[in-house]
């Protein structure tokens, strides 16, 4: 027996790469899920090496800290100290970086700034 959730029928989900569920499309002759079926009548699901490689890199996201400890501790002596000192032109310098970085993207043109 298989549930429907929103609409969706959990017979036509599959765990793809990190663990998340993705809806298989269907074949709008058949009905079906789309997929190549082996002889048995499963059906085998081929990921691609973007794919493969996306879902490696999330991973190694998720493996790294929340907060570079060391890094902040650092900080942290230097503002207690009185030694830290604000780069204004670094901070101007970083940000310009990131606005051109960002202008590269392709959806930046038709982005959420509004404009």
């Amino acid at each position: 027996m298989s549930s429907k959730i929103s609409g969706i029928d959990s017979a036509q989900i599959a765990s793809v790469g990190a663990g998340r569920p993705v809806q298989r499309s269907q074949d709008a002759v058949s009905g079906g899920a789309s997929g190549d079926t082996s002889n048995d009548g499963s059906q085998n699901v081929q990921i691609t090496g973007t794919a493969r490689q996306l879902a490696d890199l999330e991973q190694k996201v998720r493996d790294l800290p929340a907060v570079n400890s060391q890094r902040v501790s650092q900080l942290q002596s230097a503002i207690e100290q009185g030694t830290y000192t604000v780069r204004p032109e670094h901070i101007a310098d970083q940000l310009m970086s990131l606005e051109r970085a960002l202008s590269k993207l392709p959806d930046a043109k038709s982005g959420a700034s509004g404009e």
